[in-house]
Formats: C-alpha cells, sequence, structure tokens
C-alpha cells in the first residue's frame, strides 16, 4: 500500500510518524511540499522521502491525504486531479466540505477528515465522513491511518461541524484550564513547574479515567467529592462562574464558525 501526503506540516509529520511506527498495515509513503523548510523537517520526523513535484510523490499511490490549508486546496487538488482517478482521497482540510472537494479533485472517492492537534502526541481524536462512492475497503484504510494517531470514530458528514467545535478546538479549551489550574496553585505557592505538572497530569489522569472507566463523569466526579469537603467548595466555585455553560458556548461558537468557513 502506498499513501502520498499533499502538503507536510504538522499534522501531515505526525499522521506519517504514526503509520511508520504502526503495528498494522505497513504504508509505504512519499509526500509533496512547495517550501523546502516543510519538506526537510517531514523526512526527518518520518523518514518518509518529501518531494517539491507533486507527481513524483503521487506516483503509484493507493491514498492520497491531502494535508494541506483550506484556501490552498483547490490549487493543489486542480494540479493532482489528474493524479486521482484510481485512489481514495482523504481530506484533513478543514471547513471543506465533500460536494466542494469533489469538484476541486474532480472524483467522489473521498473521505472528510477532522482531526486535532493532540494527534502530534499519539493521541489524536479524529472524526471521519465518507462519500457516496467510498467502499468498506477505504473506510478500513481511513481508520488503520487515523489509529496510528489516537482514537478514531465514523459520523455523518453533517456532524463535522459539531466534531471541529468540540475536539476540533478542544485542545485549546483544554489548554486554558491547564494554565487555570496551574495558576491557581501558583497562587497559593507552588512553583511554577511543580503547579504545571500537576495540572497536566491531572487533567490526563482523569481523562484516562473517563475513557477507561463504564462510568459516567458525573459518578467520577461525585466520587471525588466529600460532604462539605475542598472539593465541594471548589465544585460551588466553578459553578459560581457558570463554568460548564461557558464551556458549552465555546462548543457551540467554534461549531457556528465552522459552519461559515464551510460556505466560503
Amino acid at each position: 500500500m502506498k499513501i502520498a501526503f499533499i502538503g507536510a506540516g504538522k499534522m501531515a509529520s505526525a499522521i506519517g510518524r504514526g503509520l511508520m511506527n504502526s503495528a498494522g498495515v505497513k504504508w509505504e509513503a512519499a509526500a509533496c511540499d512547495p517550501l523546502l523548510k516543510a519538506r526537510e523537517n517531514f523526512t526527518k520526523v518520518t523518514s518518509i522521502p518529501c518531494y517539491e513535484s507533486m507527481a513524483e510523490a503521487l506516483q503509484g499511490a493507493d491514498v492520497v491525504l491531502l494535508a494541506v490549508k483550506p484556501q490552498y486546496a483547490a490549487a493543489a487538488l486542480k494540479e493532482a486531479s489528474p493524479m486521482l482517478g484510481k485512489v481514495l482521497l482523504i481530506s484533513i482540510a478543514a471547513g471543506l466540505p465533500i460536494d466542494k472537494l469533489a469538484l476541486m479533485a474532480q472524483t467522489t472517492r473521498i473521505i472528510r477528515v477532522m482531526p486535532n492537534t493532540p494527534a502530534l502526541a499519539g493521541a489524536g481524536m479524529s472524526c471521519f465522513a465518507p462519500g457516496g462512492t467510498v467502499s468498506a475497503q477505504d473506510i478500513t484504510w481511513a481508520e488503520s491511518i487515523l489509529k496510528s494517531i489516537g482514537r478514531c470514530r465514523q459520523v455523518p458528514e453533517k456532524l463535522m461541524d459539531a466534531v471541529t467545535g468540540l475536539s476540533g478546538s478542544g485542545p485549546a479549551y483544554v489548554f486554558e484550564f491547564i494554565m487555570a489550574l496551574a495558576d491557581g496553585g501558583v497562587y497559593e505557592g507552588l512553583p511554577r513547574d511543580v503547579a504545571l505538572e500537576l495540572a497536566a497530569q491531572t487533567v490526563f489522569g482523569s481523562a484516562k479515567m473517563v475513557l477507561e472507566s463504564t462510568e459516567s463523569p458525573a459518578v467520577l466526579r461525585d466520587a471525588v467529592i466529600s460532604p462539605a469537603g475542598t472539593t465541594a467548595r471548589g465544585v460551588a466555585k466553578l459553578d459560581e462562574g457558570a463554568f460548564r455553560s461557558t464551556v458549552v458556548k465555546a462548543v457551540v461558537a467554534a461549531a457556528e464558525r465552522s459552519a461559515e468557513l464551510g460556505k466560503l
């Protein structure tokens, strides 16, 4: 199997590294990017050859992964379209719906993906939506690629804006929360490096519990809260500041912006 990357930025590098380290399907790979620095970094991180020429990278590809910024997608796919007739196109270009990608690429064998930046640490969450002519084998290939950088889930394309608002933008909300936890620790006297480690590991461990437990987050939270205890007082302050409501509004706002970008 050969996969070719159009674009060699951070997310492409994360996927390439994940594939090369994966115990699953063994992929041959190549990439292309017009920027020398991007090409050099991609090859350094992944050990995959990266070319300036798109034709050289795409030669013999079974899967082509579009990893460019949305504003560059039309030009990239126009150049690639003569080489896409028999391949599966997987797009991680944010906000671009399958119908627009099909017009640009002149193919309907497309899977649209929304990954997130924790893929850079091998702990990503990716959601994908297949186009109308995608086969079961195509979906298996996509899952193999995405599982090399974390978890993945198939969703209807109409939910991709919601995915963007939650898991696509969500890491930024989590980083804000980690910073706030650490700031609270510093306020109470902890050294900054200690506070940051405590905050990050607390978030990591709590997320791991949610993923591995059969209990709901509400039950796990209540197990931490003792009557009239320290956590009860802290949670009361979060409620006072409309913490949960504010996070919901952040997800909704980001999803609405994703929908707007898809119409441009």
